[in-house]
């Protein structure tokens, strides 16, 4: 497996992507499993029904989970090293993916970026 994942974490040392992912029914925590396995191997080339790029984003991508108990969303980008960095996970509950949850993931995203300076 060439790519590796990591979980975002709060100043505080906190993880919410991941509390998230934990408190998935057992059917989405195996689908999140799966998909991360083809991320690890195939990297950016993993496309739809796995993954899609955030539509008007280059570097935000969501990891697509859908079971019993409804459809879940896991943001994410690629970075440099073969990484990808888990962001932001939420419930969805519209058919457009809400602008609050980008905007999430973006500060997150900038966060992260900026604490490797």
């Amino acid at each position: 497996m060439d790519w590796s994942i990591e979980y975002y974490v709060t100043c505080e040392g906190k993880s919410p992507v991941k509390e998230f992912i934990d408190s998935l029914s057992a059917e989405g925590q195996a689908k999140y499993i799966f998909i991360t396995r083809l991320l690890q191997e195939y990297g950016i080339h993993v496309k739809k029904p796995y993954v899609r790029q955030i539509t008007g984003h280059k570097k935000l991508y969501e990891i697509r989970i859908k079971d019993k108990s409804g459809i879940s969303r896991i943001l994410y980008f690629a970075h440099t090293g073969k990484k990808f960095v888990l962001l932001h996970g939420f419930i969805k509950k519209t058919d457009k993916t809400p602008a609050k949850e980008i905007g999430i993931a973006e500060q997150r995203m900038k966060e992260y970026l900026s604490r490797e300076v």
